[in-house]
């Protein structure tokens, strides 16, 4: 799932764009840039792809944002075997997981500190992140983070795989 989200500091903005696993909520890929380009949004895919196995071409789900409808965009996802969807417009319930992300991230970081500059803010936001995925326990993931929870249960896949 992905999604772009702005962060307005004394009028310079910052833009997030993340791609969250739904499996672990874990985010897999995010680039963030001063404006909102498509380059963002292409990078933050090639991150992404270069999380797949051979063979994997999960389904990829936004809203119908502006990147998400370019032919570059369909081009990019087409390339690497996967699949679009995007919510119908006005339904944010389809993009739930995401805003919820982003909710998350605000009231725990953004609202709560004071940033000095956008550098400093992106900083923190990288920071942020590594925390959410590695550190940030979870109760629907069992008390783990979503990395703990993705590598016990690839290693209790391959132990299982190995027995059978």
């Amino acid at each position: 799932m992905t999604d772009i989200t702005e962060f307005n500091l004394g009028g310079q903005k910052l833009y997030l764009s993340p791609v969250l696993d739904l499996y672990n909520r874990e985010i897999v890929a995010y680039e963030m840039a001063r404006r909102p380009v498509f380059d963002m949004v292409r990078d933050m895919m090639r991150k992404a792809f270069k999380r797949l196995r051979r063979g994997e071409a999960p389904l990829l789900h936004s809203d119908q944002g502006w990147p998400y409808q370019m032919p570059a965009f369909g081009r990019l996802l087409e390339r690497r075997g996967l699949t679009q969807s995007m919510s119908r417009r006005g339904n944010c319930l389809d993009n739930a997981a995401m805003e919820s992300f982003f909710a998350v991230l605000k009231s725990e970081l953004y609202y709560r500190e004071s940033f000095s500059s956008v550098a400093q803010l992106e900083k923190a936001l990288h920071g942020y992140i590594r925390y959410y995925n590695c550190d940030r326990l979870k109760l629907a993931l069992g008390g783990l983070s979503p990395v703990q929870f993705r590598l016990k249960n690839s290693s209790a896949s391959i132990a299982s795989k190995a027995s059978a």
